[in-house]
């Protein structure tokens, strides 16, 4: 193995450990982020929740993405490839090269009105499935940016690893301590109940009057 392939395994370890320790997704994405960017080598990056998520993206460097940078992605993302690709399609890693030429990428909307104020000139992004918000299924995007030399099969590779280890540390981080206690607070609301010990009073009345009732 090279030396530079060592490095690149390294910072492929360095998210991984990082995830094995995640506890909730709160506090575990502004300590990926600079992770990533170090497997995934670029200049920013962009972590979207979407599909029912009120979440707000989150880049680094913070501030990436002004509220006028914002409002022109939500006019012109429908005429995308690439947002597309992580919206609607698989959402398997992707170089924005592989769908459109760069003059393809220079003679969309979004590229003066987006990508260009932050120098995305290169961009490699992928989507993956995050549980669940309001009872609809939640996805992330991550784009990775770069204003150099486009990204290579190599980062595509680790960025493909790394997508499944993300889609399932956000699985686990979906049903974590804190989302459990949201959902037995409905629980309880239902039942009219403001403990775990009301609760199981109230399911065996219940029990009970059912089995006195008989079928």
């Amino acid at each position: 193995m090279t030396a530079a392939a060592e490095a690149g395994l390294r910072r492929i370890l360095a998210v991984v450990d990082l995830l094995i320790d995640a506890v909730d997704e709160e506090t575990l994405v502004p300590a990926l982020l600079p992770l990533l960017l170090g497997a995934v080598p670029g200049d920013s990056i962009i972590w979207s929740p979407r599909a029912g998520s009120a979440d707000r993206p989150l880049t680094l460097p913070a501030g990436l993405l002004t509220p006028d940078v914002q409002a022109a992605f939500a006019r012109e993302a429908a005429a995308d490839s690439l947002v597309t690709h992580t919206t609607l399609g698989s959402g398997v890693p992707m170089r924005r090269s592989t769908l459109q030429t760069r003059t393809e990428f220079h003679a969309l909307a979004a590229y003066a009105d987006v990508y260009r104020p932050f120098g995305a000139e290169q961009q490699l992004a992928m989507s993956f499935p995050a549980g669940y918000a309001a009872g609809l299924p939640r996805k992330v995007c991550v784009a990775i940016n770069r204003s150099g030399s486009d990204f290579s099969d190599d980062d595509v590779a680790a960025a493909a690893l790394l997508r499944t280890r993300l889609s399932r540390v956000l699985h686990r981080l979906a049903i974590s301590p804190r989302t459990v206690d949201k959902h037995l607070e409905h629980a309880y609301a239902k039942l009219r109940v403001s403990s775990r010990v009301e609760a199981a009073n109230a399911w065996l009345t219940r029990d009970q009057a059912a089995v006195r009732l008989g079928p």
